[in-house]
């Protein structure tokens, strides 16, 4: 009986992997309008991207979230090109996000100051579910997340880690950690 639970865990864990890697998350084609945009830091075109949602006017600001405490403004400005009107107006950098749980905690934080009812979360396509999931858990329940994927090029590895990382965050979930 134990051999049978344990295969039949096994093959779902399989099937669970499968899917994950196959339909990674997909990047928003057509503009879609949201109060705020949320870029979590770590992966190479997610601010990018973020700035150009801001820029293009789908949405009014924007929380970097997850910045190194030794980057300054000006230096994220300079990095990103980004005029200095809109570093005033639109953007905060946050540097309380030190994984993808935290960022949740500091995104729900900045949404619940800038009464947001709406966000788009630009992060990497194999990083997005766990992403989406950690900021609904510690968000408002009526917030709209829209799921703007940075399409990448992942290896076996990435996806590996990523998938497992998902699956014991649903796991502590489920049992309430």
């Amino acid at each position: 009986m134990f051999r049978r639970l344990l295969s039949l865990l096994l093959i779902a864990w399989a099937l669970g992997f499968c899917w994950f890697a196959i339909f990674l998350p997909r990047p928003v084609i057509e503009p879609v309008r949201s109060d705020g945009v949320v870029a979590l830091t770590g992966g190479s075109g997610r601010i990018p991207r973020a700035l150009a949602v801001i820029e293009k006017g789908y949405a009014g600001k924007l929380l970097v979230s997850g910045v190194d405490r030794e980057v300054r403004p000006r230096e994220f400005a300079a990095e990103y090109d980004v005029p200095d009107r809109l570093m005033a107006c639109c953007i905060t950098l946050g540097y309380d996000a030190v994984d993808t749980r935290t960022n949740a905690i500091e995104t729900a934080r900045w949404i619940r100051q800038n009464n947001l009812r709406s966000i788009r979360l630009v992060t990497t396509d194999w990083h997005m579910r766990r992403a989406a999931f950690d900021l609904a858990a510690e968000a408002p329940s009526s917030l709209v997340i829209v799921r703007d994927a940075v399409a990448s090029r992942p290896t076996f590895k990435i996806l590996f880690m990523e998938y497992n990382k998902l699956v014991a965050r649903l796991v502590a979930w489920m049992i309430g950690w």
